[in-house]
């Protein structure tokens, strides 16, 4: 078989499981593009941004991103690194002297930059932990649960609470991609929305991506899972996970007085973000350099983390897949992956040069549920 009679099946393959996946409404609306070798090898927007309007999916539909901010802004945290600005291993009280989380015996440890990079701090989400927990209590954001939370004042709730475990004792999601925004805020003296601009979107050519949203009339529609057909989200919106609950207010990215999460706060479009993928794929530029991006993508955590399930380990902000027939995965050793909670997923397999951005507005199928490995699996055949 040819590489066109390869790319016309792979093409096949993902039509087919983007139209089962709407047909079985299990998704509204979706983006998915593939590159290949470095170029692009399918496109596709398919279903509606907007059901109850009839307004169909397109390729430069905006989303919000949750999650998907994660890259991009600890790619900025490492340009200041490769700049001497920063360290890993300096404590991140030395940038925020109020930040300093204690343990339940309250004793008060060294937090590391690169315990935050890494997700090793021993900080938690508020949607992970169980009701009743010192996240609750406190009522601490998960930076895309509600409008108006000021940034200095949901550290200092996130602060007051114990910490899981000491720093680098072991794995667990968090919201320490939005400390280390606050970090980059004090050592550039500067928003957190103009660094990102001015430093990665901007380069890169990523004119839709941003902490607001550039057009609102490309804006999807944000949906919920749910029976028989995923709903509009509301404010108050909210889904098991977990443990605990995740919350949406997909209208506090138009609110002036909630804070630039930088680990959930950014919208943008998918053809952006493979633009973003790819220049990580290929070394780098011109945002970062190869070293660095290397470093980035080694797995850091050990397949222990299972930050995807088993065989994923964890790099600076994504997982990487260090035990392929674990993950039972037909991805490389190798991969970067990570999504987001409105209902993305992506991954960049660097062995078989390949960067993958599946967006929906439909959560959590598009995140957590069927459509990424669907989708994964379509690619490989």
């Amino acid at each position: 078989m040819n590489g066109r009679e390869t790319s016309a099946a792979m093409e096949r393959r993902l039509d087919a499981a983007i139209a089962r996946a709407i047909g079985e409404k299990r998704i509204v609306g979706a983006v998915v593009l593939v590159a290949g070798g470095g170029r692009l090898l399918y496109r596709r927007a398919a279903g509606f941004a907007d059901r109850e309007a009839g307004r169909a999916m397109a390729e430069d539909a905006i989303f919000r991103l949750a999650s998907v901010t994660k890259p991009l802004v600890t790619s900025l945290a490492m340009q200041l690194v490769e700049e001497g600005r920063i360290r890993l291993e300096d404590p991140v009280s030395r940038y925020l002297p109020q930040f300093r989380p204690r343990l339940a015996d309250a004793s008060e440890p060294v937090i590391t930059l690169r315990n935050l990079v890494l997700h090793t701090a021993g900080l938690s989400y508020r949607f992970q932990e169980p009701p009743g927990s010192a996240y609750h209590a406190l009522d601490v954001s998960d930076g895309f649960d509600r409008a108006g939370v000021a940034l200095a004042e949901n550290l200092r709730r996130l602060a007051a609470a114990p910490l899981r475990f000491a720093p680098g004792e072991r794995w667990l999601y968090s919201l320490a991609t939005d400390v280390l925004g606050a970090v980059i805020e004090a050592v550039l003296e500067t928003k957190l929305p103009d660094a990102v601009r001015a430093r990665i979107t901007a380069p890169l050519g990523m004119a839709d991506t941003g902490f607001r949203v550039v057009d609102p009339v490309r804006l999807a529609v944000a949906y919920a899972d749910g029976r028989p057909e995923p709903v509009a989200m509301s404010d108050a919106t909210a889904l098991p996970y977990l443990e605990g609950v995740v919350r949406f207010a997909p209208g506090a990215i138009f609110h002036p007085g909630s804070y630039a999460s930088g680990g959930a706060g950014m919208a943008g479009t998918a053809g952006d973000f493979l633009l973003f993928l790819e220049a990580i794929r290929s070394g780098g530029a011109p945002i970062l350099g190869s070293g660095t991006v290397a470093e980035m993508m080694r797995d850091h955590v050990g397949p222990e983390a299972e930050a995807l399930g088993p065989g994923w380990g964890f790099g600076y902000g994504w997982a990487v897949l260090a035990d392929e027939a674990a993950a039972c995965s037909p991805q490389s050793p190798g991969t970067i992956q990570w999504g987001g909670v409105y209902g993305h997923s992506w991954f960049v397999d660097p062995a078989r040069a390949l960067s993958v951005v599946a967006f929906t507005n439909t959560a959590l199928e598009g995140d957590t549920g069927a459509f990424p490995g669907e989708i994964r699996d379509a690619v490989y055949g």
